[in-house]
Protein backbone atom coordinates (compact mmCIF):
# COMPACT_ATOMS: atom_id res chain seq x y z
CA UNK A 1 0.00 0.00 0.00
CA UNK A 2 1.39 3.46 -1.07
CA UNK A 3 0.94 6.79 1.01
CA UNK A 4 -1.62 8.40 -1.04
CA UNK A 5 -4.08 4.82 -0.35
CA UNK A 6 -2.91 4.29 3.17
CA UNK A 7 -3.61 8.27 4.81
CA UNK A 8 -7.23 8.09 2.02
CA UNK A 9 -8.06 4.58 4.37
CA UNK A 10 -7.75 6.74 7.69
CA UNK A 11 -9.63 9.59 6.50
CA UNK A 12 -12.29 7.16 6.61
CA UNK A 13 -12.06 5.45 9.91
CA UNK A 14 -11.08 8.84 11.75
CA UNK A 15 -12.13 8.67 15.21
CA UNK A 16 -14.20 11.26 16.28
CA UNK A 17 -11.66 12.75 18.10
CA UNK A 18 -10.27 13.18 15.53
CA UNK A 19 -13.02 14.41 13.27
CA UNK A 20 -13.69 17.21 15.85
CA UNK A 21 -9.84 18.48 15.72
CA UNK A 22 -9.76 18.40 11.84
CA UNK A 23 -13.78 18.22 11.11
CA UNK A 24 -12.97 21.22 8.60
CA UNK A 25 -10.39 20.16 6.68
CA UNK A 26 -12.82 18.35 4.84
CA UNK A 27 -15.06 21.39 3.87
CA UNK A 28 -17.49 20.03 1.17
CA UNK A 29 -17.67 16.73 1.97
CA UNK A 30 -19.91 14.74 5.01
CA UNK A 31 -17.69 14.27 7.99
CA UNK A 32 -18.37 11.62 9.69
CA UNK A 33 -18.63 11.87 13.47
CA UNK A 34 -18.54 15.22 13.41
CA UNK A 35 -21.53 16.21 14.80
CA UNK A 36 -21.17 14.13 17.72
CA UNK A 37 -17.92 14.54 18.69
CA UNK A 38 -18.41 18.24 18.99
CA UNK A 39 -21.27 17.58 21.22
CA UNK A 40 -19.28 15.11 23.69
CA UNK A 41 -16.75 17.82 24.08
CA UNK A 42 -18.80 19.97 25.80
CA UNK A 43 -21.46 17.47 27.46
CA UNK A 44 -19.32 14.39 27.99
CA UNK A 45 -22.17 12.22 28.92
CA UNK A 46 -23.31 12.11 25.27
CA UNK A 47 -23.56 9.06 23.72
CA UNK A 48 -24.67 8.49 19.59
CA UNK A 49 -25.60 5.99 18.42
CA UNK A 50 -29.37 5.86 19.70
CA UNK A 51 -31.86 4.51 17.72
CA UNK A 52 -34.05 6.79 15.93
CA UNK A 53 -37.00 4.41 16.21
CA UNK A 54 -37.89 1.57 18.95
CA UNK A 55 -38.23 -1.16 18.86
CA UNK A 56 -39.50 -4.06 21.18
CA UNK A 57 -35.39 -3.75 22.90
CA UNK A 58 -36.65 -1.02 24.09
CA UNK A 59 -36.38 -1.87 27.84
CA UNK A 60 -32.62 -1.87 27.43
CA UNK A 61 -32.34 1.75 26.87
CA UNK A 62 -32.39 2.02 30.64
CA UNK A 63 -31.90 5.63 31.05
CA UNK A 64 -35.34 6.55 29.57
CA UNK A 65 -37.33 4.35 31.56
CA UNK A 66 -36.67 6.47 34.48
CA UNK A 67 -38.08 9.63 33.23
CA UNK A 68 -42.30 10.01 32.38
CA UNK A 69 -43.20 11.38 28.94
CA UNK A 70 -41.93 13.42 26.94
CA UNK A 71 -38.43 12.64 28.76
CA UNK A 72 -38.72 8.86 28.81
CA UNK A 73 -41.05 5.69 28.67
CA UNK A 74 -42.17 5.50 32.54
CA UNK A 75 -45.40 3.89 33.36
CA UNK A 76 -45.71 3.28 29.51
CA UNK A 77 -43.75 0.14 29.11
CA UNK A 78 -46.42 -2.08 28.72
CA UNK A 79 -48.46 -0.33 26.28
CA UNK A 80 -45.42 -0.09 24.54
CA UNK A 81 -44.42 -2.68 23.97
CA UNK A 82 -48.29 -3.89 22.85
CA UNK A 83 -48.02 -1.01 20.08
CA UNK A 84 -44.73 -2.19 19.03
CA UNK A 85 -45.88 -6.31 19.12
CA UNK A 86 -48.22 -5.12 16.40
CA UNK A 87 -46.36 -2.80 14.45
CA UNK A 88 -43.09 -3.30 12.10
CA UNK A 89 -39.54 -2.18 13.03
CA UNK A 90 -38.88 1.48 11.54
CA UNK A 91 -36.10 3.02 9.57
CA UNK A 92 -35.17 5.57 7.27
CA UNK A 93 -34.93 3.02 4.18
CA UNK A 94 -32.47 1.21 2.89
CA UNK A 95 -30.74 4.22 0.99
CA UNK A 96 -30.77 6.42 4.26
CA UNK A 97 -29.84 3.89 6.56
CA UNK A 98 -26.98 2.39 4.39
CA UNK A 99 -24.88 6.10 4.42
CA UNK A 100 -21.58 5.93 6.08
CA UNK A 101 -21.98 9.56 6.79
CA UNK A 102 -25.42 11.39 6.90
CA UNK A 103 -25.83 15.16 6.51
CA UNK A 104 -29.45 16.59 8.45
CA UNK A 105 -31.63 19.64 8.45
CA UNK A 106 -34.26 20.46 10.83
CA UNK A 107 -36.55 22.74 9.01
CA UNK A 108 -38.09 24.70 11.58
CA UNK A 109 -41.61 26.91 11.14
CA UNK A 110 -40.48 30.58 11.81
CA UNK A 111 -40.71 33.43 9.64
CA UNK A 112 -37.08 34.38 9.31
CA UNK A 113 -37.26 31.79 6.93
CA UNK A 114 -39.70 33.74 4.54
CA UNK A 115 -37.69 34.90 1.67
CA UNK A 116 -34.49 33.60 2.01
CA UNK A 117 -34.39 31.15 -1.45
CA UNK A 118 -33.27 28.33 0.97
CA UNK A 119 -35.19 26.17 -0.76
CA UNK A 120 -32.67 23.83 -3.03
CA UNK A 121 -30.17 24.26 -0.31
CA UNK A 122 -31.97 22.44 2.27
CA UNK A 123 -33.29 19.97 -0.67
CA UNK A 124 -29.38 18.90 -0.60
CA UNK A 125 -29.49 17.28 2.41
CA UNK A 126 -29.70 13.63 3.11
CA UNK A 127 -32.35 13.73 5.52
CA UNK A 128 -35.20 16.66 5.97
CA UNK A 129 -37.44 17.11 9.31
CA UNK A 130 -40.11 18.80 9.29
CA UNK A 131 -42.13 20.18 11.89
CA UNK A 132 -46.43 19.74 13.00
CA UNK A 133 -48.58 20.95 10.16
CA UNK A 134 -45.72 23.11 8.51
CA UNK A 135 -46.91 23.54 4.85
CA UNK A 136 -44.32 22.65 1.82
CA UNK A 137 -46.70 23.77 -1.04
CA UNK A 138 -46.77 27.08 -2.23
CA UNK A 139 -43.09 27.82 0.08
CA UNK A 140 -40.69 25.86 -1.65
CA UNK A 141 -38.80 28.26 -3.01
CA UNK A 142 -37.93 28.91 0.89
CA UNK A 143 -38.55 25.82 2.42
CA UNK A 144 -37.76 23.36 -0.48
CA UNK A 145 -40.00 20.31 -1.84
CA UNK A 146 -38.12 17.37 0.66
CA UNK A 147 -39.68 15.47 3.43
CA UNK A 148 -37.61 12.75 4.75
CA UNK A 149 -39.52 13.09 8.42
CA UNK A 150 -42.32 15.00 9.52
CA UNK A 151 -42.42 15.14 13.53
CA UNK A 152 -45.98 16.23 15.18
CA UNK A 153 -47.81 16.20 18.44
CA UNK A 154 -50.46 13.83 18.75
CA UNK A 155 -53.11 16.02 19.20
CA UNK A 156 -53.45 19.86 18.76
CA UNK A 157 -55.57 21.29 20.72
CA UNK A 158 -55.36 24.80 21.56
CA UNK A 159 -52.84 24.78 19.67
CA UNK A 160 -54.18 27.40 17.20
CA UNK A 161 -56.34 29.64 19.65
CA UNK A 162 -56.74 32.12 16.75
CA UNK A 163 -58.72 29.39 14.50
CA UNK A 164 -61.67 29.85 17.28
CA UNK A 165 -64.64 32.62 17.11
CA UNK A 166 -64.16 34.47 20.23
CA UNK A 167 -67.84 34.38 21.37
CA UNK A 168 -67.97 30.74 21.34
CA UNK A 169 -68.00 28.47 24.33
CA UNK A 170 -65.02 25.62 24.20
CA UNK A 171 -66.44 22.09 25.46
CA UNK A 172 -63.04 20.10 26.12
CA UNK A 173 -64.03 16.26 26.14
CA UNK A 174 -61.74 14.21 28.04
CA UNK A 175 -61.06 10.25 27.30
CA UNK A 176 -58.20 9.47 29.31
CA UNK A 177 -55.97 10.15 32.25
CA UNK A 178 -53.22 12.52 30.55
CA UNK A 179 -56.69 14.44 29.23
CA UNK A 180 -57.40 15.60 32.69
CA UNK A 181 -53.63 16.20 34.00
CA UNK A 182 -53.23 18.46 31.00
CA UNK A 183 -56.71 20.34 31.53
CA UNK A 184 -55.33 20.83 35.35
CA UNK A 185 -52.10 22.50 33.98
CA UNK A 186 -54.48 25.06 31.76
CA UNK A 187 -56.32 26.27 34.57
CA UNK A 188 -54.19 26.61 37.06
CA UNK A 189 -51.52 27.68 35.09
CA UNK A 190 -48.88 25.12 35.87
CA UNK A 191 -45.17 25.41 34.10
CA UNK A 192 -44.55 21.56 33.02
CA UNK A 193 -41.65 23.08 31.11
CA UNK A 194 -41.80 20.76 28.09
CA UNK A 195 -39.56 21.07 24.88
CA UNK A 196 -40.20 22.41 21.62
CA UNK A 197 -40.70 20.01 19.10
CA UNK A 198 -37.83 21.29 17.06
CA UNK A 199 -35.42 21.35 20.52
CA UNK A 200 -36.69 17.38 20.45
CA UNK A 201 -35.86 16.75 16.58
CA UNK A 202 -32.22 18.45 16.83
CA UNK A 203 -31.54 15.93 19.49
CA UNK A 204 -32.49 13.00 17.79
CA UNK A 205 -30.50 14.52 15.01
CA UNK A 206 -27.71 14.29 16.93
CA UNK A 207 -27.77 11.20 18.31
CA UNK A 208 -28.24 9.61 14.10
CA UNK A 209 -26.76 12.02 11.67
CA UNK A 210 -23.38 12.81 11.70
CA UNK A 211 -23.87 16.48 10.67
CA UNK A 212 -26.81 18.87 11.39
CA UNK A 213 -28.07 22.12 10.38
CA UNK A 214 -31.10 24.10 11.10
CA UNK A 215 -32.97 26.77 9.22
CA UNK A 216 -36.30 28.78 10.95
CA UNK A 217 -35.67 28.75 14.36
CA UNK A 218 -34.94 31.78 16.74
CA UNK A 219 -37.89 34.81 18.40
CA UNK A 220 -36.73 37.70 17.69
CA UNK A 221 -38.91 39.63 20.51
CA UNK A 222 -37.55 43.00 19.69
CA UNK A 223 -39.64 42.47 16.23
CA UNK A 224 -42.94 42.10 17.74
CA UNK A 225 -45.04 42.43 14.72
CA UNK A 226 -43.00 40.36 12.61
CA UNK A 227 -44.58 37.18 11.42
CA UNK A 228 -43.81 34.01 13.89
CA UNK A 229 -44.34 31.42 11.08
CA UNK A 230 -43.45 31.67 7.78
CA UNK A 231 -47.02 30.28 6.91
CA UNK A 232 -49.22 32.68 8.43
CA UNK A 233 -49.95 36.10 9.88
CA UNK A 234 -49.93 35.55 13.55
CA UNK A 235 -47.47 37.76 15.03
CA UNK A 236 -43.95 37.01 17.17
CA UNK A 237 -45.79 38.38 20.35
CA UNK A 238 -47.50 35.66 20.32
CA UNK A 239 -44.95 33.47 21.76
CA UNK A 240 -44.71 35.40 24.80
CA UNK A 241 -47.61 34.08 26.08
CA UNK A 242 -46.37 30.12 25.66
CA UNK A 243 -46.46 28.65 28.90
CA UNK A 244 -45.66 25.41 28.13
CA UNK A 245 -42.45 25.99 27.04
CA UNK A 246 -39.41 27.47 28.56
CA UNK A 247 -38.31 29.56 25.56
CA UNK A 248 -35.73 31.58 27.10
CA UNK A 249 -33.92 28.20 28.10
CA UNK A 250 -34.10 26.45 24.85
CA UNK A 251 -32.76 29.45 23.34
CA UNK A 252 -29.67 29.24 25.61
CA UNK A 253 -28.88 26.19 25.10
CA UNK A 254 -29.28 26.35 21.23
CA UNK A 255 -27.16 29.00 20.68
CA UNK A 256 -24.62 27.00 22.74
CA UNK A 257 -24.76 24.55 20.07
CA UNK A 258 -24.61 26.94 17.46
CA UNK A 259 -21.36 28.77 19.08
CA UNK A 260 -19.71 25.46 19.64
CA UNK A 261 -20.70 24.42 16.01
CA UNK A 262 -22.31 21.45 16.76
CA UNK A 263 -24.96 22.60 14.57
CA UNK A 264 -25.50 24.71 11.74
CA UNK A 265 -28.16 27.84 11.45
CA UNK A 266 -28.62 28.66 8.12
CA UNK A 267 -31.23 31.60 8.94
CA UNK A 268 -28.95 33.15 12.00
CA UNK A 269 -31.89 33.33 14.46
CA UNK A 270 -30.62 31.43 17.12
Amino acid sequence: MNAFSFFSSLTFYRPPELVYKYGNLTEGTCKPGYAAAKMSAIYPKFRKPASMFLDRNFNRLSKVTNYLPPFGFKTQERIIDVILTATKNYGLGPDLDSLSCKRCIIVGNGGILSNKSLGSRIDEYDVVIRLNEAPVSGYTRDVGTKTTLRITYPEGAIQKPERYEKDSLFVFSAFKPLDFKWLRQMVFKEKPNIPTLGTVAITMALHNCDEVAVAGFGYDMNTPHAPLHYYETVKMSAIKESWTHNISKEKEFLHKLVKASIITDLTNGI
